[in-house]
């Protein structure tokens, strides 16, 4: 299952989530934090990091952590959720894309898509749903410090 987000509009901090062309949840980043926040099937999740952005936490609305990641924005980072440990990794030296790992092997991807490389592209095979937009948030929120310093 591919996920896609659009972004709304050029300057938009919105991100409207789709399976199969269908909208499951919007992802609104954090006005003054790096994370943001969604809502799927009736359930609000808030992503939030460290001040250093570099450890990531996903709660619902009683506040229990559901996921966290660390090593942000390293070469090789993690994704703690639904009782296993997700490795991800920079695509390349010269890509901002990012793999999920199993071993030595590629078994997933998040990239930036769309003619202006707004949208994105999360093909994560067996993670969660929720797990998966987590991991899109914090992949979107590395990408604006990128961004920033350049």
């Amino acid at each position: 299952m591919v996920i896609t987000a659009k972004r709304s509009g050029f300057w938009g901090t919105r991100y409207e989530v789709s399976v199969a062309d269908r909208v499951v949840a919007t992802w609104d980043n954090a006005r003054w934090k790096s994370g943001g926040d969604f809502e799927l099937d009736g359930r609000h999740y808030r992503v939030r990091s460290n001040g250093w952005g570099t450890k990531f936490t996903m709660t619902d609305e009683a506040g229990t952590v559901l996921a966290s990641a660390d090593r942000i924005g390293r070469k090789q980072w993690h994704v703690m959720a639904d009782g296993q440990t997700y490795v991800f990794e920079r695509a390349s030296f010269w890509s901002s894309d990012q793999e999920l790992r199993v071993g030595d092997r590629r078994a997933g991807s998040i990239r930036q898509a769309g003619r202006w490389r707004t949208d994105i592209a999360v093909d994560l095979p067996g993670v969660p749903l929720p797990t998966q937009i987590f991991v899109m948030g914090v992949v979107i929120a590395m990408w604006q410090v990128q961004a920033a310093a350049v």
